[in-house]
């Protein structure tokens, strides 16, 4: 049976992308005037056919199994990767929403000969992690809403040669613990199935000609639509490493009804093990391509049953998530590409493919990579044809901040495949990714993370353990309490957070007049724009051994010469609306 996630499961960004070009169907600015019929050919007559365990999707009376992909461009690209998509032997793409800016998308499939699966989105979608909590039981509103706006664009489009089915919701049966618990959420779940059966009726009543099914992240999703949602032609799931177990699960549930797998792939964030720095371990390139063919053979295998996939994601996103899954991230084809393309029995005996890279590693540990300093990374790569290979390396820093942004780390290639790069100047666990490319359009990829730590300094923190004191701490707000004895406890996890004005200030005791030579100073993203390092032998007279303007966070370091009893960073103008704070305020002598 496919694992449920749980709220604090790790979730793949790439995913939840999909979700703005549906956003607009969920407010009321978006229930604008539909535009006038236009004329087109007549649509096809798509049917679920056959009997217990014998099912067949048809097209105008001829069979048609679901071979698919999860569409990511924007419709307004639909002629520039159709015709690709097309040559893989893709029949069919799936989409997570549908409006006025859909039927750009619908013509070129058409043109092209793909049909298209067409989402309505729901709240709360996207599984965990996802907003717009809804009350199925008692927002009347919400749900009028819907049962009008979906029929409308049902009628819109009911004709045209491009639909293949329709799909309401996308994981809100998963999605919905994110906003109740225990048994008011096992009411939610049995209202919202029961929606998604009214919303069915509605569509049915308008378009007969197509079917209609409604995605979930889980199998453990399908209990409730057995019994609440029985207009539904089809079920349908997503589900990534689990896929092969869909079968053997559907089979002991007692179902009657066939199924399509609507995302599947290699597996995702909250389905690999943590590696040595904490974080998931994403899989190799060969390991995902890997992942697709398992799991197109595994939906194929169920025969009479599963009628097909879309598999995840068509898409051309550059950043964390579309280099998880994405097979031709920033459109460079990888060999999940090709393995997809093989299995629906796209000509690929003229192809260049990408380069394969079967290593990447660190130099030292990965574990204690010094902030700014030189990083020399090992790659080994090779390319099928031969092909000259270039490297690129970049950084992400996701597991810090939730950032998906990929940002390129200028690079030395000192040969024999180690490239010298400088490491990132924000402590915490990195995402490091070697780009190897043919000049040929293909790329492949490779991950690994590393801990960035503050840079060694030469001396003993006689800061250390020592009695501290500050302007104002965070009493209690997310982690804190944040006392000003967090930062100097040589804990790179714990912190000082002061109040959130200007200015804020922490001192520590050193308990006898000392010199220094160093100071360091490791800010969390709450940092200091401006502030002074100061120094005192009574804690009441300071002066200031060094002056920062121009602090961007952070670590640092400091070359100083002072000597005191006490010593203390003086924040003048904060970085952030929020206060100042430290993990560690480190004096050396």
């Amino acid at each position: 049976m496919s694992r449920p996630r749980t709220p604090t499961s790790r979730l793949t960004p790439a995913r939840r992308l999909t979700a703005p070009l549906t956003a607009g169907l969920l407010t009321l600015g978006a229930l604008t005037a539909l535009p006038a019929a236009q004329a087109h050919a007549a649509g096809s007559v798509v049917k679920v056919t056959g009997g217990q365990g014998d099912w067949q999707l048809t097209v105008d009376g001829s069979p048609y199994t679901v071979k698919g992909l999860t569409w990511g461009p924007s419709p307004a690209e639909a002629d520039r990767y159709l015709p690709d998509l097309a040559s893989m032997g893709v029949n069919t793409i799936r989409t997570w929403g549908t409006d006025a800016s859909s039927r750009p998308l619908l013509d070129s499939a058409a043109a092209h000969g793909v049909k298209v699966i067409a989402g309505f989105w729901l709240q709360p979608g996207g599984g965990p992690g996802s907003g717009g909590c809804v009350n199925y039981l008692t927002d009347t509103a919400y749900k009028d809403q819907m049962l009008a706006e979906f029929p409308r664009w049902v009628q819109e489009y009911k004709d045209h040669p491009g639909v293949l089915m329709w799909n309401v919701g996308n994981e809100s049966v998963l999605g919905l613990q994110n906003c109740y618990g225990g048994d008011e959420l096992e009411r939610q779940r049995d209202a919202y199935t029961t929606f998604v059966n009214d919303v069915a009726k509605k569509i049915h009543a308008v378009d007969p000609n197509h079917p209609v099914t409604s995605t979930d992240a889980w199998v453990g999703a399908w209990p409730y639509y057995q019994k609440n949602a029985p207009d539904l032609d089809l079920y349908a799931v997503n589900s990534y490493d689990a896929v092969c177990d869909v079968r053997s699960a559907w089979e002991q549930g007692g179902y009657t009804k066939p199924y399509i797998v609507t995302e599947s792939g290699p597996a995702g964030e909250w389905e690999v093990p943590d590696d040595a720095n904490g974080v998931p371990e994403e899989p190799t390139d060969r390991a995902k391509a890997q992942g697709y063919t398992d799991a197109w053979n595994c939906v194929t295998g169920h025969r009479g049953v599963a009628l097909g996939a879309t598999l995840f994601h068509y898409g051309t996103e550059y950043d964390f998530g579309g280099i998880w899954f994405n097979l031709l991230p920033a459109g460079q084809k990888r060999l999940s590409y090709y393995a997809v393309k093989r299995a629906y029995g796209g000509d690929t005996s003229r192809d260049n493919t990408p380069p394969v890279v079967s290593g990447f590693g660190v130099e030292g540990d990965a574990g204690k990579v010094q902030a700014g300093k030189d990083l020399v990374l090992t790659v080994r790569a090779t390319d099928p044809d031969g092909d000259p290979i270039a490297y690129e390396v970049l950084a992400n820093s996701n597991y810090i901040d939730q950032s998906k942004q990929l940002t390129p780390l200028p690079v030395t290639d000192l040969g024999g495949g180690r490239l010298k790069v400088t490491a990132p100047e924000r402590p915490g666990v990195w995402k490091l990714y070697v780009k190897a490319t043919d000049g040929r359009g293909n790329v492949g990829v490779e991950t690994l993370s590393a801990r960035v730590v503050p840079p060694a300094v030469d001396g003993t923190n006689v800061a250390l353990g020592k009695p501290v004191t500050a302007s104002s701490f965070q009493p209690s707000y997310g982690d804190c309490p944040c006392t000003a004895a967090n930062a100097v406890d040589g804990n790179p996890v714990t912190r000082w957070a002061s109040d959130w004005s200007d200015p804020q200030w922490l001192q520590v005791d050193l308990g006898t007049r000392t010199g220094f030579r160093h100071v360091q100073l490791y800010w969390e993203s709450s940092y200091a724009k401006a502030y002074t390092v100061q120094t005192s032998d009574d804690g009441q007279n300071w002066r200031t051994v060094s002056a920062v303007t121009d602090g961007n966070g952070g670590v640092d370091t400091l070359d100083v010469s002072g000597t005191g009893r006490y010593v203390r960073v003086n924040g003048t103008a904060r970085g952030t609306g929020y206060g100042y704070s430290l993990y560690e305020f480190g004096v050396y002598a």
